[in-house]
This record gives structure tokens, sequence and C-alpha cells, in this order.
């Protein structure tokens, strides 16, 4: 298994001015797009951090500007706070480099009402396109209205093509069955597994890779718990496991949240992360290395898959100036198995 790297980039983007100034990229695109909720010394951070870093957003826009304006509309709900932050990092870096202006609209609830509201204030908002995060991404309901408006959409993380509109997207199955097989080559033969929200296919395809990667190893056991994608679910689940009949030397939970949440639970119970237990999580956000130990996961390229749904949207919404009719492409993108500290061979009985 590859270790952990990053590239770094020589244009300046919207991560870097959030770590200057101290703040999240969300604080830094309301203060770009002039949005009057952000206190006064956050702003000046902000500010501070864009002189200091001749950070130019809007440049390919004025560039434009004989172009007419592209409105690409992001509805979002999302228990994980870390993959929001890398998914919206990824959609404003790509929309600033292509002119187009980004509008985000937070879904209060994932509920009919609550998802009909939010689309309806983004048809408010004249957009020409969006882009669905998950679990936004498998709502039939927010689907329907789009396409009834005849608005271009693209839908990314789903668990499968959806076959109605573009997805982008990793191979969760085989991902999740990779993460296994790597947990049965390291002895583990005791393994739990936290499931990821019901309302996600991509939970159900992770448990099904899971439960493959179980079925070849025929002295292996497993007990399977539920999560919601979020640390305090993973918390509950994490006790549950451990207080649970199965003795446990690993837990791969389905997101790096509640793996995290697992690795808090493990410490206070006095086990010692991976010598006594090995967590590993999915997705690689955030999260993965800022906790300890760092956490061995399945790296989802988040912002490069929320770019992609860009690009793939921009070509949607030109085909359709065009008078070309909708085509629904299923982008895999690759995911890598990333190898840190949290994980090692089974404890000796």
């Amino acid at each position: 298994m590859p270790k952990s790297s990053r590239k770094t980039r020589s244009v300046v983007t919207i991560n870097d001015v959030a770590a200057l100034a101290g703040v999240s990229p969300m604080t830094v695109s309301r203060v770009v797009n002039a949005e009057k909720n952000v206190r006064p010394a956050k702003r000046e951070a902000v500010l501070a951090a864009v002189r200091q870093l001749n950070y130019a957003p809007n440049l390919a826009a004025r560039s434009l500007a004989k172009a007419e304006e592209t409105k690409i509309g992001v509805i979002y709900n999302n228990p994980s706070a870390a993959y929001l932050s890398e998914f919206l990092v990824g959609m404003l870096d790509e929309t600033a480099g292509k002119g187009a202006q980004l509008v985000l609209v937070k879904c209060e609830a994932v509920d009919e009402p609550a998802e009909r509201k939010a689309v309806a204030l983004l048809l408010a908002a004249s957009v020409t396109g969006v882009v669905l995060p998950p679990p936004l991404s498998e709502s039939d309901v927010v689907r329907d209205i789009l396409k009834a408006a005849g608005v271009a959409t693209v839908a990314v993380a789903t668990g499968k093509a959806r076959g109605d509109l573009s997805c982008v997207r990793v191979d969760d199955n085989r991902a999740a069955f990779e993460m296994t097989q790597r947990l049965l080559e390291l002895g583990h033969r005791r393994i739990g597994f936290i499931t990821g929200h019901p309302n996600q296919t991509a939970s159900a395809e992770r448990l099904q890779g899971f439960r493959q990667a179980m079925a070849g190893a025929p002295d292996a056991q497993s007990q399977v718990v539920q999560g919601y994608f979020s640390f305090a679910s993973g918390l509950t689940a994490a006790e549950e496991l451990l207080d649970g009949p199965l003795p446990l030397t690993a837990i791969f939970a389905s997101n790096d949240d509640m793996a995290a949440a697992a690795v808090s639970v493990a410490h206070r119970r006095g086990l010692d992360v991976p010598r006594d237990l090995t967590v590993v999580g999915f997705d690689d956000t955030a999260v993965a290395t800022t906790l300890w130990p760092p956490l061995t996961t399945v790296r989802q390229p988040v912002s490069a898959m929320a770019a992609a749904a860009i690009d793939l949207l921009l070509t949607e919404i030109r085909a359709r100036k065009d008078g070309a009719p909708p085509r629904p492409v299923d982008r895999v993108t690759p995911h890598t198995l990333i190898e840190r500290q949290s994980s090692g061979p089974a404890p000796r009985a």
C-alpha cells in the first residue's frame, strides 16, 4: 500500500487563504463574495491573507465578461464536516478557474419538504446547473424537480451509476473489499464493521464489499453495527462493537469521522491503537491525519471528484445550449488504500 502523499499546487487556492487566515474555506468564500454574515475580525484576517497571497478568485470571470455568467448551484447536507469542507474546496477552486459563480444552499433536513425548499431557492437564483453531493445525490425528489425545470445536474459519490443523470464516484464495493482483504492479510480474523447512513447507496456497497472479502476467509468472524457517517454515531457504534460478544482485533468504519470516533473509544478504554486494536476508515479527509495515530483509510479523492463534477456539468450545459440531448456519464475515479499508523498485525492470542 502506498504511503500518504499530497500534491502541492503552484497556484494559490481558497484552501491556502483559509489556512493562512485561520478560518474555514466557507468563511473565505463568504468574504470574497461580499456576504455580510462574517465577523469583522475574521473578515480582516481573510482580506489580509488574500492580499498577502495575491489570491484572485474572480480573475477568470472578469476575463470572460462578454460571456453569459454561469451559476452553479450546490445543495448540501452532510453529517461529516471534514468531507463537506474538502468537497466545497474542490468546488470553489474549480468554479473560480472556470469563471463560474457558485451558489450554495443548505438543506436543513433530508426529507421531502426541506429538499423542495432548497431546490426552490436554487431555482429562484436562476442557476444554470446543479451539483449534488451526498446524501442529496441520492434524492429522487431533488432529481425530479431539477429534471422538470430543465436544469443540468451531476451527482457525486453515489454508490452506483444512476442512469438518468451524470455521476462522479468511486467503486465503493471494490474499495471496501480491498481494505478488508488488507486486514485479513494482517492476520485479523475478528473484525467489526460500522456501516454508513442507510440513505446512501455507497453505504450498502461498502458493506457488500466487506462481506464479500470476509466470505473468502472461512475462519474469520465479523460483527456489523449501524452508523450514520457522523462522529457521534461512530462513538455509539464503537461502544456497541467493543461491548459485543466477539473480541475484536480490528474495526473498519465506513468513513473517517466514525473511524476517528472508534479510535477515541479505544483510547478511553485503555486500548492501544494499533497494538490492541486496528482501526481503519474511508475517504482520507483531513481528520485522517489530524488524530493520533494517523488513520489507515481508503483515499476517495473528494476535491478532485468535486472538480470533475464541475467539468461534467459545464460540458452538459454547453451541449444543451447547442441543442444536444443530455447524455449521462458515469465517471468512476480511482481510489487508493493509504496505510498509516492506526493499523497493524493482529495481536497474538
